[in-house]
C-alpha cells in the first residue's frame, strides 16, 4: 500500500514511527522504497553525491535531475525534495515557481524547506494553500550554515523558545511534519509532544515521531560521519575490496576466465 499524507499524520496517532532515509539516484531509491515511509531527496546530495564541502552549491535543476531519477525507481514511499539555497528565500513568489516545477517536473509529492521564522512560516502556509505539500525543518538547518556552524541548536532558554515557537508557526501554517536536526533531546521531545504534527528528528534525540539519516552515512560511505549519525555497515570497505579483488584477478589474467 502506498504512503500517503492521510497515513504519514496518522502515524503520530497511532504512536507508529516513521522510517525515513535519503537518496539521490535510481540505483538506490527501488531498495529503499518498501522499507521506508519517506525518502528524502535531500539538498545533502550536493556533499554525498557531487563532492561540494556544503549544501549551498546545488542548484533548482540539479535537484530536479535527482529527484527525477529517484522518483523513477519508487512505487510506495512518499518523496519529498528539498527546495535548495535561495530557490524559496528571495520570496512567496520564487518559492511557489520552485516547489510547482519541482512537483511538476519529478513527480514527487511534497517539498522541504529550512528554518521557521515569520517569512518561511508565511511560504509554507502560500504553499500548502495551493496544495503543495510541505515538510519544515527546524535546529540545525545546513543552509545557514555560515551563520550557524554545525553547531547544536537550541542551548539557551532563547534559543529552545525560539524553535519551539517556530515549530508551532510551521504546523500552523500548514506544514505535514517538520525535522528537528541536532537539538537537544528534551527539547525535541517538549516539541513532538507540543505538534499534532509528526517530527522527524536526526540528532534530536529518541522521542520524536521519526528520524532520519543521510543512507551515505547509514551505508558507510561518508568519509566522515556527523557526530549524531551511526553506520550500520562499512561498504567503502566493502566497495574497496571487491574493486581490489576484481583489479589482482584483470592484473593475474583470471578475469574473464
Amino acid at each position: 500500500m502506498s504512503v500517503t499524507l492521510a497515513s504519514l499524520l496518522k502515524s503520530k496517532q497511532e504512536n507508529r514511527p516513521l522510517v525515513v532515509l535519503t537518496a539521490w539516484d535510481y540505483t538506490l531509491s527501488p531498495i529503499l522504497d518498501d522499507l521506508v515511509d519517506i525518502i528524502l531527496v535531500g539538498d545533502s546530495l550536493a556533499m554525498v553525491a557531487l563532492g561540494h564541502p556544503t549544501t549551498l552549491p546545488i542548484t533548482l535543476e540539479q535537484m530536479i535531475h535527482h529527484a527525477s531519477a529517484v522518483k523513477r525507481g519508487v512505487k510506495r514511499a512518499f518523496v519529498v525534495c528539498d527546495l535548495p539555497f535561495l530557490s524559496y528565500q528571495e520570496g512567496i513568489s520564487a518559492a511557489i515557481r520552485s516547489a510547482g516545477r519541482v512537483l511538476k517536473e519529478t513527480g514527487v509529492q511534497g517539498v522541504k524547506l529550512e528554518g521557521g521564522y515569520p517569512l518561511i512560516a508565511e511560504t509554507v502556509a502560500n504553499l500548502t494553500t495551493i496544495g503543495i505539500p510541505v515538510m519544515g525543518h527546524i535546529g540545525l538547518t545546513p543552509q545557514s550554515v555560515h551563520l550557524l556552524g554545525y553547531r547544536q541548536q537550541g542551548n539557551t532558554d532563547a534559543e529552545a523558545e525560539r524553535l519551539l515557537s517556530e515549530a508551532l508557526s510551521l504546523e500552523q501554517a500548514g506544514a505535514f511534519s517538520v525535522v528537528l536536526e541536532h537539538i537537544p533531546s528534551h527539547l525535541a521531545a517538549t516539541i513532538t509532544s507540543s505538534l499534532s504534527i509528526p517530527t522527524i528528528g536526526i540528532g534530536a534525540g529518541p522521542n520524536c515521531d521519526g528520524q532520519v539519516l543521510v543512507t551515505a552515512d547509514l551505508l558507510g560511505l561518508s568519509a566522515k560521519l556527523p557526530p549524531f549519525a551511526k553506520a550500520y555497515l562499512n561498504l567503502r570497505q566493502v566497495i574497496s575490496e571487491a574493486v581490489q579483488k576484481y583489479a589482482d584477478e584483470v592484473r593475474d589474467h583470471q578475469f574473464p576466465s
